[in-house]
């Protein structure tokens, strides 16, 4: 019996997976998309696992759902969805979907070559440049991001004590520069970051870490591991680590707008000051501080993030409950 249908467009993200659902969409209940993300979780996580696991996806697949506008204001709604979970808030997700909606044309927005979408953690503004039915670039205005814990201090088994910032950049990032006990990015291996994350995410997990204005929105999710870059014209490199085995291969729009919050909360950026982000494979999002801002009691930026997407194909996607792998499966 086929469960559900789901038509796709695939793209990649400056080099990570972006899977834009175009049908299939479940009606969930809830007035903002906090609320209908809690009601997807409850309900219709199947969908995320079966669209993002194997054999339909595999460890760094991540999409979006696009849904209509919560607010009058807005110009439609974003589900983000990845092996990780469905997340708050998705960066390189938003500049893929967007990419993919706006060339498939679904997308119509209010003001040509913006748009303002509901997310999970919140309403981002978004900016884009179209050339011949092509996307060049998009720039995401963020949810405003903060530094929720400075140098905390941790104790990893096997490797020992590490220094780290936990930073909100619409999930929360554990961040760790080069020191004593991690040399830094260039001098680990892929192998390296797989083995400490899931230690270094669990250990981080004692430092409480519950968003002041959506309580649904806690906990350390991803690890953010920094060090040299490989392009002189980068300010910085970064791999995040996200699900179980996953290393983001695009700069990380959240990962960037944690770290753009943390280094402003450590007074090393200031509002105007750009910074140019560097995956593990090189590729960079451009990060700016636009403006300070307050959440609860944290001072807080909102930062903006400009990368770029390529489609890689249209995709149809069928969920049959004779399949014994319908929901999907990781080998971890």
């Amino acid at each position: 019996m086929i469960k559900g249908t789901f038509f796709c467009i695939d793209a990649h993200t400056c080099g990570n997976p972006v899977r834009l659902v175009t049908s299939g969409h479940p009606s969930l209940n809830g007035a903002t998309m906090s609320e209908k993300r809690q009601d997807f979780l409850t309900h219709y996580d199947w969908i995320r696992t079966a669209l993002m696991f194997e054999p339909r996806g595999h460890d760094m697949m991540s999409g979006a759902f696009i849904y209509p506008a919560c607010n009058p204001n807005s110009d439609a709604s974003f589900l983000f969805i990845e092996t990780s979970g469905c997340l708050p808030m998705c960066g390189h997700g938003t500049i893929g979907a967007v990419t993919a909606a706006i060339e498939a044309g679904l997308l119509t927005p209010k003001t040509p070559g913006k748009l303002t979408l509901d997310v999970p953690a919140g309403q981002i503004q978004v900016e884009y440049q179209l050339t011949q039915n092509k996307v060049d670039w998009v720039k995401i205005h963020n949810v405003a991001c903060y530094l929720a814990h400075r140098n905390a201090v941790i104790d990893i088994p096997g490797l020992g004590l590490l220094t780290v910032d936990i930073a909100y950049g619409g999930n929360f990032y554990c961040i760790i520069e080069p020191q004593g006990n991690f040399p830094g990015l260039r001098n680990w291996t892929a192998n390296d970051i797989l083995h400490w994350s899931p230690i270094v995410r669990e250990a981080a997990s004692s430092l409480k870490c519950i968003h002041p204005d959506d309580p649904t929105v806690r906990g350390v999710s991803h690890v953010l591991w920094t060090g040299s870059t490989l392009n002189e014209d980068s300010d910085g490199a970064n791999a995040v680590f996200y699900g179980d085995k996953a290393i983001d291969r695009s700069p990380c729009g959240t990962g960037t707008s944690a770290r753009l919050a943390q280094l402003y909360a450590k007074g090393q950026l200031a509002v105007g000051d750009t910074y140019t982000h560097e995956s593990i494979i090189g590729s960079q999002f451009i990060g700016k501080i636009e403006e300070e801002t307050q959440v609860g009691q944290h001072p807080a930026i909102v930062p903006s993030i400009q990368g770029w997407a390529r489609v890689t194909g249209h995709n149809s996607i069928i969920i049959d409950d004779d399949d014994p792998y319908a929901h999907g499966f990781q080998v971890v």
